[in-house]
């Protein structure tokens, strides 16, 4: 009897837990306009007047609703020229990284930091030496080529970027 009852007891609290959080699933949270970009002023001792006009009193209400604007395509803003970073600082940089970085370069690969070729070259090191796959490295690692700014796909393809990447860091960086 008590083994009946518990079953019992137990699920009507989960259908009920479970209608609970059905009912705070309701996804109405999400926003339903597009901002404006004007910006509101304030001055001192005054609170911001708000940028659409209030409603008229007198008004009737209108049968008729106009539809929103078109939604237009955001713009995409234009890639930062890889002429336009800073030059890095490569004193600091020790004899093993000139190394890379200079094997990387006569490969056709010159990154647009220093900092984003030898983070690569770390990956492969810590996942070689962690006993990862040439193929579980190439995944991660062609991803962080391609995600360089200086990265030109109609230079090469991303695999044979993290190829080179993966191959020059086995080489000269992880000894």
């Amino acid at each position: 009897m008590h083994r009946t009852r518990g079953k019992v007891m137990g699920v009507a609290v989960a259908l009920a837990a479970t209608g609970l959080l059905a009912a705070c699933g309701d996804n109405d949270s999400t926003a339903s306009s597009t901002p404006s970009l004007t910006g509101t002023t304030t001055s001192a001792g005054q609170a911001p007047s708000s940028a659409a006009p209030a409603p008229d009193q007198d008004a009737t209400p209108s049968a008729e609703v106009s539809a929103p604007p078109a939604a237009e395509s955001p713009e995409r803003p234009e890639p930062v020229p890889t002429d336009a970073v800073p030059p890095a600082n490569t004193s600091t940089l020790g004899d093993k990284d000139k190394k890379f970085l200079d094997a990387l370069a006569a490969k056709g690969i010159t990154p647009s930091t220093p900092d984003i070729a030898l983070s690569i070259g770390a990956y492969v090191c810590q996942g070689s030496a962690a006993g990862a796959s040439d193929q579980d490295l190439m995944t991660f690692v062609s991803a962080m080529a391609g995600s360089d700014p200086s990265f030109d796909p109609a230079k090469m393809p991303v695999e044979q970027a993290g190829k080179i990447y993966l191959d020059t860091a086995k080489q000269t960086y992880c000894s």
